[in-house]
């Protein structure tokens, strides 16, 4: 008896943290949809809805991504634009976000991680410089690994009660200031591109709890089985 009990603790101890391992959302590579407008894009992993927006007429286009053939691209950079992000984090908790992005020597440096419930109202987070594709820095290549010069995340596992179990959560990069990567003006054909969005979460503990009690009921029965 001591021996099974033992073999069951010791397997609730191991598949709990196998349960809690962070799972993925959402990703979008834009290597299917292959965006040539605004959107929105359903992702190449998982569910949810991506699209761009832009105050005055953009061309949008899919150059190449980090270590990709693909990514999302826009020119007509102002501020407030914006890459939105949209997904279900039902039943999920201990969201985090995870991004490459980059821009021309004419396009947009400044950005800005917001988050919302209902996509209306959002709150930032994280303000951050977009680096730009080539010298000084090295360059987006559509072969190879991706360059993590170029990746940006947030974690947002402190936000439990705004992000946790959410029929719908939105993420904006929002362009914040006219100030273009090589330190001058944005320009109208300035481009700014993104790529390797990815949403991940964990499972609420009830999840692995149920089956884990599950486990034990099948060793209550196994046991009184044994008994008779």
């Amino acid at each position: 008896m001591k021996s099974t009990l033992l073999v069951f603790a010791l397997l609730a101890a191991g598949l709990a943290p196998a349960f809690a391992q962070p799972t993925t959302i959402a990703k979008w590579t834009f290597e299917a949809s292959i965006p040539a407008a605004a959107g929105s894009f359903t992702p190449e992993v998982g569910l949810g809805s991506a699209k761009g927006y832009h105050a005055s007429t953009s061309t949008y286009s899919s150059p190449a991504g980090n270590g990709s053939a693909h990514s999302f691209s826009s020119t007509a950079w102002s501020v407030g634009d914006y890459y939105q992000f949209n997904v279900s984090t039902s039943t999920l908790t201990g969201i985090a976000v995870s991004w490459d992005q980059v821009s021309s020597g004419t396009g947009p440096r400044d950005f800005k991680l917001s988050y919302s419930t209902n996509g209306t109202t959002f709150t930032d987070v994280k303000t951050y410089s977009v680096l730009l594709n080539g010298a000084p820095n090295t360059a987006w290549s559509s072969t190879g690994s991706p360059n993590p010069a170029f990746n940006y995340s947030y974690d947002f596992s402190s936000l439990t009660t705004a992000l946790d179990n959410q029929a719908s959560v939105y993420f904006r990069l929002i362009d914040t200031s006219t100030v273009s990567t090589n330190a001058g003006t944005v320009a109208s054909g300035g481009t700014d591109r993104v790529d390797n969005f990815t949403v991940t979460a964990i499972p609420e503990p009830s999840t692995y709890a149920v089956i884990i009690g599950a486990l034990a009921l099948g060793l209550t029965i196994w046991q009184r089985r044994g008994q008779s």
